[in-house]
């Protein structure tokens, strides 16, 4: 077989199911064709979609690769591309107008591997400068946001796929919860496998019961020939099966603020500096810098009173958002853990908003055990909230497996304490823990000081003592 024997063209050593999954894929690839990566997060799906895109692109079957994504993910691609592959390629984030989208797609035409990242919001928007760009291969990730055949994105994607020789979808959604969800991705991937018509689909392997016939039932004796269907193209890895795993995995999630945000950010990091400049510099005056300045990176802010909090952006929610719907989608756990209190309201108004069950754990929770029980107990009560400086202690929550820091403080002690929850005795599965940063801001020095485990107000003080402004981001 012509890609039996090919090399991951990778600069990193893959785990073993990352070396099989490589294997099934590139199998599949052996002819123009889809594939589905099924992997829950946490297991190194991209370094395999980076793996493959390369190793297409270096045995020529390859030139140009669309990868679409949520918005909030984006960047992230472009870090994993920078990390992972070992090849030459040329990655640009789509962004702006829909013109200006258009244009840096036609500039992309150069010999190395030209990889185009797209939101699912714009790729509908864009899709005849997209065929006019004629992308080889098309990678879709988080693939459960086209799961309903109808919209936008979906139809798009299903005629672009019709045109690219190559393509792949992403997800860790157990597609065999919702079969019915497994139609317009599979679509997609092969419409050979399920047709083109949802509504022979639907006929096929299921009844429509409940009020006005709106719930699909599978019939009975078809699901063996479902899941055979499903699974002839698709690799399926979860954390239980990963014997491979480390015992954790630490993903650094960059989240950049909206434009606005942004330039508020900035203007407080120097009017932060120049009050630094007329007082006496302290731990104390460092940290009620940073403390401001972090309660925007999640995207709220008080007025000068300090009376009143305004939203400023939702960029770290939406983020949170997607991160989720991949984990409950297929029933699994997770726990969220935030500082401020005005994040843990957004971020419990966005879970009832999904009709999400979920268990509470703040300074102002009186019932804490019973929020406890009903998380580690309860299969409907789907996500942990909790506020790092009161859950973080004495309690267990390994019914989830997947932790996610959308803010963080500068204990190291409140750090390691929380990440304990999860990883702990009973815990049967590797831990994941997702870390919301927001790009170029003092999230990225917090994340760093508490990696390396220093003192973060004396290295700012450090800072500031060598003519730094130590609230600025190292990248800028």
């Amino acid at each position: 077989m012509e890609f039996e024997n090919l090399k991951m063209p990778i600069k990193a050593i893959p785990y073993q199911h990352q070396e099989e999954a490589f294997k099934f894929v590139m199998n599949k690839f052996e002819n123009p064709g889809g594939a589905a990566l099924l992997i829950e997060m946490g297991c190194g799906k991209s370094l395999i979609s980076v793996a493959t895109a390369g190793a297409l692109y270096k045995e020529s079957k390859i030139r140009k690769l669309l990868i679409v994504c949520p918005l909030s993910i984006c960047g992230v691609w472009k870090e994993e591309f920078s990390k992972f592959a070992d090849f030459d390629y040329d990655l640009k984030v789509l962004k702006g107008t829909s013109d200006s989208k258009a244009m840096t797609l036609n500039s992309m035409n150069g010999a190395s591997l030209q990889v185009a990242v797209v939101n699912y919001e714009s790729v509908w928007r864009i899709e005849p400068q997209i065929k006019n760009w004629i992308p080889d291969m098309i990678l879709v990730d988080e693939s459960h946001k086209i799961k309903t055949h109808n919209i936008a994105a979906s139809k798009s994607l299903h005629r672009l796929g019709e045109k690219a020789e190559y393509r792949l979808i992403l997800t860790g959604t157990l597609i065999t919860n919702k079969a019915i969800d497994a139609f317009s991705q599979y679509k997609f991937l092969d419409p050979r496998i399920f047709g083109k018509s949802f509504y022979a689909f639907r006929n096929r392997y299921f009844d429509m019961v409940g009020y006005g016939n709106h719930t699909p039932v599978l019939k009975k004796g078809v699901e063996p020939e479902l899941k055979k269907k499903i699974h002839s193209i698709a690799f399926r890895a979860t954390k239980a099966e990963c014997l491979d795993l480390p015992k954790t995995t630490d993903i650094v999630r960059s989240v950049e603020l909206e434009p606005n945000a942004m330039n508020i950010y900035k203007h407080l990091v120097k009017d932060s500096f120049a009050e630094l400049s007329r007082g006496e510099v302290t731990a104390t005056n460092i940290l009620t810098k940073i403390l401001r300045l972090s309660q925007l990176t999640g995207g709220f802010l008080g007025d000068d009173e300090g009376k009143k909090i305004h939203q400023i952006s939702t960029a770290k929610l939406g983020a949170l958002e997607d991160i989720v719907d991949e984990v409950t989608s297929s029933s699994k756990k997770l726990v969220v853990i935030a500082r401020f209190i005005p994040e843990i309201e957004a971020i419990t108004d966005l879970l009832s908003k999904k009709k999400l069950k979920f268990s509470l754990i703040t300074g102002n929770i009186k019932n804490r055990s019973e929020q406890i029980e009903q998380f580690q107990n309860e299969s409907d009560v789907l996500v942990f909230v909790g506020q790092i400086a009161t859950a973080g202690l004495g309690i267990t929550l390994t019914a989830a497996s997947t932790m996610v820091f959308y803010s963080l403080d500068y204990s190291m002690s409140n750090f390691e304490q929380t990440k304990a929850r999860i990883h702990r005795a009973g815990q049967c599965d590797p831990c994941t823990y997702i870390y919301l940063i927001a790009k170029d801001t003092i999230d990225e020095k917090v994340m760093k000081s508490l990696n390396k485990k220093y003192d973060l107000a004396s290295s700012l003080i450090d800072d500031y003592r060598q003519g730094l402004n130590p609230f600025k981001s190292e990248r800028k």
